[in-house]
Parts: C-alpha cells; sequence; structure tokens
C-alpha cells in the first residue's frame, strides 16, 4: 500500500514538474488599494489571487528542478506544508535516487476559485501534461500510456498570515470541465 501510494504521489509530481509553458507567465499590474470596506466578494477575490500566486509560485519553483540537483528542491519545500512537503521530499528524493528524468512541459489550460475558508483556498486546475515524459535511468518510459493528456486535479493551498503553501494536490472527478 505504501509503495503504491509513493508511485501515485510520484505520479502527481511527475505531472506537475514544468507545468508551465517557457517563462513566467504574464504578471497582472496590482490593483490600486481603495477606500471602500471589503465585501465578502472582495475577500474570496483576495484570497483567490494569494492561492493562485501561490500556485504559480510552486510551478515556477517545480520548472527548475533537476532531479539530479537536489539543491533545486528547496524552492519546492519552502512552498509546501505538511503531508504534502513530506510526500515531496520523499518522493524527489526516491525518483533522484532511482535516476529519473522529466522530459517536456505541461500546461495549465484553466485554474479556477472551487472553494475558501479562512484558512484555505481550494483551486480548480486543468493541467496539459500530454508532452510529459518521465523516464528511468535506463531511459525506458515511466510515464502510464493510457493516462489522460489533461489532468484534473484540485490544489488546496494553506492560508497562513497572508501567506500561501500548497497542502495538497489530488485528482478530481468534479468541477470545471477540461
Amino acid at each position: 500500500m505504501f509503495v503504491r501510494r509513493r508511485h501515485a504521489v510520484a505520479a502527481v509530481l511527475a505531472v506537475a514538474l514544468l507545468t508551465t509553458g517557457c517563462g513566467s507567465p504574464a504578471s497582472s499590474p496590482t490593483p490600486e488599494p481603495t477606500a471602500t470596506a471589503p465585501s465578502p466578494t472582495d475577500s474570496d477575490t483576495a484570497a483567490f489571487a494569494a492561492a493562485e500566486a501561490t500556485y504559480r509560485a510552486y510551478v515556477d519553483a517545480l520548472n527548475a528542478v533537476d532531479l539530479s540537483d537536489p539543491t533545486t528542491f528547496e524552492p519546492v519545500y519552502a512552498l509546501t506544508t505538511g503531508e504534502m512537503r513530506d510526500e515531496t521530499t520523499a518522493t524527489f528524493s526516491e525518483m533522484r535516487d532511482q535516476g529519473w528524468r522529466v522530459e517536456g512541459e505541461s500546461t495549465v489550460r484553466s485554474l479556477s476559485l472551487s472553494g475558501a475558508t479562512p484558512e484555505t483556498v481550494e483551486l480548480s486546475v486543468c493541467l496539459d501534461v500530454h508532452e510529459v515524459l518521465v523516464r528511468d535511468s535506463a531511459g525506458s518510459p515511466v510515464t502510464s500510456n493510457g493516462r489522460s493528456p489533461v489532468q484534473t486535479l484540485t490544489i488546496t493551498v494553506a492560508l497562513d498570515s497572508g501567506r500561501g503553501l500548497i497542502h495538497r494536490i489530488a485528482p478530481r472527478d468534479n468541477g470545471p470541465a477540461c
């Protein structure tokens, strides 16, 4: 069971590796503060913006990961928390120890708010992974031939004092279509 879970985590991380195209996404201008009192909608918008920024920073950190160089893992660890950090650490170590490498790029097709509490934000993500291939040390593909070219994911971002950390990445069955 533990090995199967580790392989599932490895698959999710491998799918998440290099999840945007080349370069960073264009950043939107920072909105000017207004004198009006925030409404619940403003609060949800701010929470979504913080969660999206966290996820995009996480993706940028994954883009920079070189499985043969453990120092490149640190920025990813800095953006995760709890079990997600523990699982990521174990998975990266396992992938490095086994000599795996990732080829190709994934692209975030869409990202939307699916829920928010004062402590967490859930994002619905559609991730195009058709170009991603994970290879073992012998160069043989580890990536399943039967996987969907677009992964539907739920990203849970924990908010703590205005700072977001990736708490969970999981496949999803409902929410926006991809």
